[in-house]
């Protein structure tokens, strides 16, 4: 059983993915935080740290083993979220990682199809 403590600690670590703070965040996870952790609605560090367009973030995540087969409870992934956001660079390192466009209800491939983004649909697809 963890403390409140520790709880707000591990729930500071998703704001450090937010806000791209990789420095403070590789140092936790050098440390000992899962790279793995997720939230309650099922956002990895990964997953949140791609939506908000923080490709070094991406980067070092990805250096520590982070998962980019993670799918949340809303049927997204990673890979997706980059391509939601239009960041090439991440959509590039998540692709080297071994990112399955295709994975999940809402795939990387069907959110640039919905969302009409053929440069990101090129990407994808170039792979």
């Amino acid at each position: 059983m963890l403390t409140e403590e520790e709880l707000t600690f591990l729930r500071s670590m998703f704001d450090l993915a937010r806000t791209g703070d990789t420095g403070r965040l590789v140092e936790a996870i050098d440390a000992g935080i899962p790279v793995n952790l997720t939230n309650g609605s099922g956002d990895s560090l990964l997953i949140l740290a791609a939506y908000h367009g923080h490709p070094d973030t991406v980067r070092a995540l990805l250096e520590r083993g982070a998962d980019t087969g993670r799918v949340n409870d809303r049927g997204q992934t990673a890979l997706g979220a980059a391509v939601f956001r239009r960041s090439e660079r991440s959509v590039g390192l998540l692709l080297d990682a071994g990112a399955d466009p295709a994975l999940g209800p809402r795939s990387a491939l069907d959110v640039a199809r919905y969302f009409e983004l053929p440069d990101m649909l090129l990407l994808l697809n170039g792979r």
